[in-house]
C-alpha cells in the first residue's frame, strides 16, 4: 500500500518519506479501513518535529476516514462495507492514517453518516472529540455565558457551535478578521481580537460586569492570567485543553480559592472509556441530525503529505488540513 512515514524527528521535507508499506491485516477485534481521507492536527505536526519516537518507523496523524473492508476473529461481518471515521489511530501506535490502509480496534471506527463527506470524516476526531469533551465538563449550559478562547480555530469552531446548541451565549476570542468570522459563523454572538483588545476587561463589558459562566481554553499558559481578573465567575469551571507553554506555569490560587473556581483538565487522547463513549454518543447524534459545520481548510494528496505538514505549521489554516488518498 501507498504510505507516509518518518524515522526521526526534523523539518518535514526532510523526514517524511513516500512509498509502499505492506498491507495490515486486522488481529482479534479490530477492523481495517481503506481510507479515503486522512486529518492532520498540529499535535501530529508537534511529534513530527520534537516528540521522542516511540517506534522504529511511524506513519503519523490520528484522524481519518474511509470504509471497512476487512474484520478480524469477533467482529461482526455485517461491519464490512461500513463508512467510518476513526480516532487515536496513532496514539501509542507506530501506523497512523497518512496511508491506504489502518487496523485499529472495532470501537475506534465509528459509523459516519452519509451526509458527510470522508474529507469532512477525517476533521472529526481530535478537534471534534475534544469539544464535545469540554461541553460535558462545563456542565449544563442553558441560559449562561460561556467564554471560548480560539473560537475559530479547529476545536474553538466545533466547541462554540455545540455549547450554542446546549443554550450558551458564546463570546470567542480570535486573532484574525478570518479566524473571526469563522466563530461568528459558529454562532459566537461576540468576538474579541485578542491581538488588538484587552480580553478581561472586554469581557466584563459584555457581561455588564458579572463575568462568565464557564471558559473553554485552548491555551493554558496565555490565559490562565484571565482568572485574576474575575472573568470567571465565582463557582464557575475553567476547562482546559491545551497550552503553548508546559511545565510550571504561575496560576491565582487565591482567585480559585476564594471564588470555588472549578478547574479542568483533559488530554483528549487518553479520555476514560466511559468518557470517551459519551463523547461520541453525544457527536454522533450531532451528526446524525446534521447540526454541525465542518470546515476543511485545505485538501492535498498523499503524496504532498510533506506540504500539507507546512501549510499547518505557517498557521493560517482555517479548519483541518485533510489529505485525500
Amino acid at each position: 500500500m501507498k504510505a507516509v512515514w518518518y524515522v526521526r524527528n526534523g523539518a518535514a521535507r526532510e523526514v517524511l518519506e513516500y512509498g509502499e508499506l505492506p498491507d495490515p491485516e486486522p488481529g482479534i477485534g479490530e477492523v481495517r479501513v481503506k481510507l479515503h481521507a486522512s486529518g492532520i492536527n498540529p499535535s501530529d505536526v508537534k511529534f513530527r518535529l520534537r516528540r521522542p519516537l516511540d517506534f522504529e518507523q511511524i506513519v503519523p496523524h490520528s484522524d481519518g476516514a474511509g470504509t471497512i473492508d476487512y474484520v478480524g476473529p469477533g467482529v461482526g461481518s455485517h461491519r464490512v462495507g461500513q463508512r467510518v471515521w476513526v480516532w487515536n489511530a496513532q496514539w501509542r501506535c507506530p501506523w497512523g492514517t497518512a496511508c491506504e490502509y489502518v487496523v485499529l480496534p472495532e470501537a475506534q471506527a465509528v459509523p459516519l453518516p452519509d451526509a458527510m463527506s470522508f474529507e469532512q470524516g477525517a476533521c472529526l476526531g481530535i478537534p471534534a472529540l475534544t469539544a464535545v469533551q469540554s461541553i460535558r465538563l462545563a456542565g449544563s449550559l442553558a441560559g449562561k455565558t460561556v467564554l471560548v478562547t480560539g473560537a475559530g480555530s479547529a476545536v474553538g469552531h466545533y466547541a462554540t457551535q455545540m455549547a450554542v446548541l446546549e443554550g450558551a451565549r458564546v463570546i470567542g476570542t480570535a486573532g484574525s478578521g478570518a479566524r473571526r468570522e469563522d466563530a461568528e459563523q459558529a454562532g459566537a454572538f461576540s468576538v474579541i481580537d485578542y491581538k488588538q483588545t484587552a480580553v478581561g476587561p472586554r469581557v466584563l463589558e459584555l457581561t455588564q460586569g458579572a463575568g462568565v459562566d464557564a471558559v473553554i481554553d485552548m491555551d493554558f499558559s496565555s490565559t490562565a492570567a484571565l482568572l485574576s481578573e474575575n472573568v470567571l465567575k465565582a463557582h464557575g469551571v475553567y476547562i482546559c485543553y491545551g497550552s503553548n507553554t508546559t511545565g510550571i506555569l504561575p496560576v491565582d490560587l487565591k482567585t480559585l480559592l476564594w471564588r470555588s473556581i472549578d478547574l479542568r483538565c483533559f488530554l483528549v487522547y487518553d479520555l476514560l472509556p466511559n468518557d470517551r463513549a459519551a463523547c461520541i454518543e453525544k457527536l454522533s447524534g450531532w451528526l446524525e441530525q446534521g447540526r454541525l459545520k465542518h470546515r476543511v481548510a485545505k485538501t492535498f494528496r498523499l503524496r504532498q503529505t510533506a506540504a500539507a505538514h507546512e501549510f499547518v505549521e505557517s498557521g493560517s489554516k482555517r479548519g483541518t488540513v485533510v489529505l485525500r488518498i
